[in-house]
């Protein structure tokens, strides 16, 4: 992907991300005001505003996104064309999932919820959630249904949890065991 498109992409994905938190935060304001989501879900503890969306939203679009490129640049070099075919598939993955799981808890369908936030760590167990296009999937599918605070700190640490798992345990374990099938292989 060359430079003008890669700039060309994070500037109008964050720009879309701004607008739609914007319509997103007017519609709330017009229909009851905006929304603020308590700590744990506990009234005795602070609320986190909707409207912080209207900053962190963008934000994080912004560094995902270049993320995203810095990722595939050295891939797609030399190739026309846009971003890879696995990454748009991980983005769109991941915001299925997260409008599954909002849309879940939103018609209160609790048992549904369980399984599909279970779903989620057995997912970043067997594939590797933590790149960044599954992260900005995962927070833009729940945002309209929990504000942006939430999501992201839920993807950072199931993000988290998969690059250990992905880029530390697993290839030790590999390691570890072609050590063992290499010593058994010796003839003594």
């Amino acid at each position: 992907m060359s430079g003008e498109r890669s700039r060309h992409l994070r500037l109008v994905g964050t720009a879309l991300a701004l607008l739609a938190e914007l319509i997103h935060l007017a519609w709330e304001h017009f229909h009851g005001g905006i929304i603020r989501h308590h700590i744990l879900n506990r009234s005795d503890l602070p609320a986190i505003s909707n409207a912080w969306g209207a900053v962190l939203l963008p934000l994080v679009t912004w560094y995902l996104i270049g993320r995203v490129i810095k990722r595939v640049a050295p891939v797609e070099d030399g190739r026309p064309g846009g971003l890879p075919s696995h990454v748009l598939f991980g983005f769109a993955g991941a915001l299925l999932f997260g409008l599954l799981l909002s849309g879940g808890f939103a018609l209160r369908q609790s048992a549904l919820t369980e399984v599909l936030f279970q779903g989620l760590l057995l997912l970043a167990l067997l594939l590797p959630v933590y790149r960044a296009e599954c992260v900005l999937g995962f927070v833009l599918g729940m945002t309209f249904v929990f504000g942006v605070v939430l999501p992201t700190a839920i993807a950072s640490i199931i993000a988290m949890l998969s690059m250990l798992l992905h880029r530390g345990v697993y290839p030790l374990v590999v390691r570890l065991w072609a050590g063992l099938i290499h010593k058994r292989g010796r003839p003594t």
